[in-house]
């Protein structure tokens, strides 16, 4: 007889007020199955995970587990049932430690000491290097990513669900993040993968159900499909081709960064070293790197949460201003947005509607006179951003938490587009953002700089890089590579500097 399926959804429903986000679901899932869930943000495939996971209760249907029907209540009861998922939107406590982290979700008494080796040697074997002992606050958004994963793994789990779980990782963090998922597979344990980046489907998964609109909208099997095919029966369209024309520099350069140097402000951070860069108008400049070699420190360099101070003799100008010294709300006065890596903690206010969002930093664009904020010019911004970003959601009075990653992702790249700038900063740009939505995302990117303004890039998507950029620079260690004419270079070449190891030369810093 055949083994029952591992996970069996029947008829799940789940509504909210303004939205069904799941429309009575059927999915199977075998044991030592891989199986990819696809659709567009906003298509109910969170929900449906958190549904599996015990975090949200479901309305209507039946779970069952390896054949018998179960109610599965919170996460606790999904994990003894051999259940691990790991988020999106990471479930950390930012001020305990990797280790502390991972206990919480471990069964029974813990020896942290014990626990912290086996988080070595996990992190270790699967290329995912980690410190047990560093505080969550301190890690990047790549970093945080590992934890989730090795938190997961070291559960060892009958099923995982993993929604987005290559998002911030590298080309050489994924491979080995899909050696370890097949190795699982083969030991019989079952994978419900989330993923927007379709050509890492057809190489992983053995079977893919597409949602659209909290429905099934089919299935497919993924290695007879091609990406493009696969991104139709997601968004139900062709996808967009970005239109990438060759850069039209104008004049003196709008961002320059002059031997930036700074120690770390955490001890865990990675300190930067003689950093030196130039952004033109009319021009995109991309910085790739593994995360944690800098790119928060240089961001919160470049924002102006971390100011300079009066005794470094860095500079940083910004539409020929020096702005080294100011703080960020002086910065954005010199016509300067800023697109955060962390969205949720960064980007927005979660609890605060959409309208409200858009003051935080819009609020130069007519908003408030005489010290008083005009309601009226809010909410136009803000309606203005959610119809021509395609921002879905229930009104511009709706939460920022209320939104999935995708298009709360849309709103603040058109909130910080909207504004006018003459320098866009942006980080993670389509981190968590579906095929559709990040084709949309970069061509607002390349229409702005067409425009002749200034944009800085920073990514380790290597493909978002390579599509949008017209030169590409590398951050490894605290130091940045010479930034390269996009045509002149390849992704061998930038992985073996996100490494750390010069083709040629070693690590160069670029002479502004």
């Amino acid at each position: 007889m055949m083994n029952p399926p591992r996970l069996e959804l029947k008829n799940i429903t789940k509504a909210y007020p303004s939205v069904v986000a799941n429309d009575h679901v059927d999915l199977c899932v075998m044991p030592g199955e891989i199986h990819a869930l696809l659709g567009e943000n906003g298509a109910g495939k969170s929900t449906l995970m958190k549904i599996i996971y015990g975090v949200v209760k479901a309305d209507d249907g039946e779970i069952f587990w390896n054949g018998r029907p179960v109610t599965i209540s919170n996460p606790a009861e999904a994990r003894r049932l051999g259940i691990g998922m790991v988020f999106q939107h990471f479930s950390l406590f930012e001020t305990l430690t990797v280790v502390e982290n991972v206990a919480l979700a471990m069964e029974g008494r813990f020896d942290l000491e014990a626990l912290a080796k086996r988080i070595d040697a996990v992190s270790e074997h699967y290329a995912m290097a980690l410190d047990p002992e560093r505080l969550v606050h301190s890690l990047s958004v790549g970093e945080r990513q590992r934890v989730e994963i090795v938190r997961c793994l070291l559960q060892e789990p009958d099923l995982l669900i993993m929604d987005e779980p290559t998002s911030v990782l590298t080309p050489a963090a994924v491979r080995g993040l899909f050696k370890t998922l097949g190795q699982l597979a083969d030991d019989g344990c079952s994978v419900l993968y989330i993923t927007h980046k379709l050509e890492e489907l057809r190489a992983l998964c053995h079977k893919a159900t597409v949602m659209r609109d909290g429905r099934i909208a089919g299935t497919a099997d993924p290695a007879q499909e091609s990406a493009a095919g696969l991104a139709r029966l997601m968004v139900g369209r062709d996808l967009p081709v970005c239109a990438h024309s060759a850069p039209v520099v104008e004049g003196d350069a709008r961002l320059i960064i002059e031997g930036l140097s700074r120690p770390a402000d955490d001890p865990f951070g990675t300190d930067l070293e003689d950093i030196s860069l130039s952004v033109h108008g009319g021009e995109i400049v991309g910085i790739a790197g593994i995360s944690g070699n800098g790119q928060k420190e240089l961001l919160a360099s470049l924002s102006g949460e971390h100011p300079l101070s009066r005794e470094q003799s860095a500079q940083i100008r910004i539409n020929g201003k020096e702005a080294g010294h100011l703080h960020a709300g002086a910065r954005r006065d010199l016509r300067m947005t800023f697109v955060p890596e962390d969205r949720l903690g960064r980007g927005v206010v979660a609890s605060m509607p959409l309208s409200d969002n858009s003051l935080l930093t819009a609020h130069r664009n007519d908003m408030v006179r005489f010290g008083l904020v005009r309601a009226s010019k809010v909410e136009t911004f803000a309606e203005h951003c959610v119809r021509d970003f395609d921002v879905r959601c229930a009104g511009v009075h709706a939460q920022a938490r209320s939104l999935s990653g995708g298009n709360l992702q849309k709103f603040i790249v058109g909130r910080e587009i909207l504004q006018r700038p003459r320098v866009l900063i942006a980080a993670q740009l389509t981190w968590g953002v579906d095929v559709g939505a990040a084709a949309d995302i970069r061509q607002s990117l390349v229409d702005l700089r067409n425009t002749g303004v200034a944009i800085l890039l920073i990514s380790e998507d290597i493909e978002e890089l390579f599509e949008i950029c017209d030169r590409i620079a590398v951050i490894a260690r605290g130091r940045l590579s010479a930034a390269k004419p996009t045509a002149d270079t390849d992704t061998e070449e930038i992985g073996l500097l996100m490494g750390g190891v010069s083709p040629h030369a070693g690590v160069r810093s670029e002479s502004a």
